[in-house]
């Protein structure tokens, strides 16, 4: 199996390039307050801003609060456009979008907005690529070109908020309750700008979207320190660690930053957030066919999270063109549950979608890649009918 594995370098210092414009959402209130004073406006005017921006208003003419005279000068000074559509794709009736964005630089990267019943969720990307190197994953095979700035990270949830709030998608206008960074990316290599994302997240309006804390997830492959420095920092959003394997050998090749941090220091640095929250993480674990999908590894995950503040999320993997891994059979998928759930563990099984149309994070980006220079934009097509295409829900 090592022999068919396509090796790539770990990398968590992101390549150096040219940094995306400054934006107001990269600054603190005391930081956009002074540069607004040194545009010569008043202060307040960063508070007015602000709100345009969490409202998702681009358009500097719909910002009528301000100076007619001063509204496209203070717009381009501290609301650039940063996420410039390249395509969207839906699918259930209109109520999952994927949106394939290109930056300012070229660089591409994805967000799925999915509307449920009782919530809508937005999947966002915290890095254009990952350098995690785990070999069943699109967006890992396909290296690592940056980390995002906070501005293109919010904005991500900026406009599936607006989305929802002009009833763009199926169901009528309605609120975005829950983002999750499960996107492109491994949330914990880009720390300082995912934090900042946080306090945008949860801060009440009108500077930032006032979501509350149990509502966002920090996806990880568990970088172990920075785990321990979200426990630090008295955060409460949700954990979700990609665990993938339950021992140490095989987990080595299946996500290669347990040659850092192994499966024991992942799970006590879990554990040691859900004793500060108070509240039970999510282990999520790929079943991939022939893989780490037996029996005897369901029991020995069953046995290593026993007991613990853990919910294991099984997905069904989501294969990409070409590649050699699939999904676990139905089967496989019972019997895997069945073990956790006789170990006292509660396991969900994610339902995944979108195979049939690059549905997979990292696939809409690898894509629109010519020998790996990433394609410039296009016109966003039209929709009609929908494409069909899914994406992972949340848990």
């Amino acid at each position: 199996m090592d022999g068919a594995m396509t090796a790539l370098p770990l990398v968590f210092d992101a390549p150096r390039r040219g940094r995306p414009p400054r934006h107001l959402a990269d600054l603190t209130r005391e930081e956009a307050r002074a540069a607004v004073a040194e545009l010569g406006q008043p202060a307040f005017r960063a508070d007015q801003l602000a709100r345009h921006f969490y409202r998702g208003v681009t358009d500097p003419a719909q910002m009528t609060d301000l100076p007619a005279a001063v509204r496209e000068d203070l717009a381009a000074a501290l609301l650039p456009g940063l996420l410039t559509p390249v395509r969207t794709l839906s699918a259930d009736g209109g109520r999952t979008r994927k949106t394939l964005w290109r930056l300012h630089d070229g660089a591409l990267v994805e967000s799925v907005l999915m509307r449920y019943p009782d919530r809508a969720t937005v999947c966002i990307s915290s890095q254009a690529g990952c350098g995690m190197a785990c070999p069943f994953c699109a967006t890992g095979q396909n290296g690592l070109t940056r980390n995002l700035s906070a501005a293109e990270i919010t904005g991500q949830a900026v406009a599936a908020a607006a989305a929802m709030a002009s009833g763009a998608v199926t169901g009528g206008p309605g609120r975005l309750s829950n983002v999750v960074f499960m996107g492109m990316g491994e949330p914990l290599a880009n720390y300082a700008r995912v934090r900042r994302t946080l306090d945008a997240l949860v801060t009440p309006a009108p500077h930032g979207l006032g979501l509350s804390q149990r509502s966002v997830t920090v996806s990880t492959v568990g970088v172990v320190p920075a785990i321990r420095r979200l426990t630090e920092e008295g955060l409460a959003v949700t954990l979700a660690v990609s665990l993938h394997a339950p021992d140490d050998e095989l987990r080595d090749t299946l996500v290669p930053v347990n040659t850092r941090w192994k499966v024991a220091e992942v799970v006590a640095a879990a554990d040691a957030y859900a004793e500060r929250t108070g509240r039970r993480y999510s282990v999520e674990y790929a079943l991939i066919r022939d893989v780490n999908d037996q029996p005897d590894r369901a029991d020995a995950l069953g046995r290593l999270l026993a007991g613990r503040r853990a919910h294991v999320n099984l997905i069904p993997l989501n294969p990409t063109p070409g590649s050699r891994w699939d999904a676990s059979p139905l089967p496989a998928q019972r019997e895997f549950v069945t073990r956790l759930r006789a170990h006292g563990v509660p396991t969900t099984v994610r339902d995944t979608r979108g195979q049939d149309i690059d549905g997979a994070c990292g696939q809409l980006a690898a894509a629109d890649r010519v020998e790996g220079v990433p394609a410039v934009a296009l016109p966003q097509p039209s929709l009609e009918p929908p494409v069909e295409m899914g994406a992972e829900a949340d848990q």
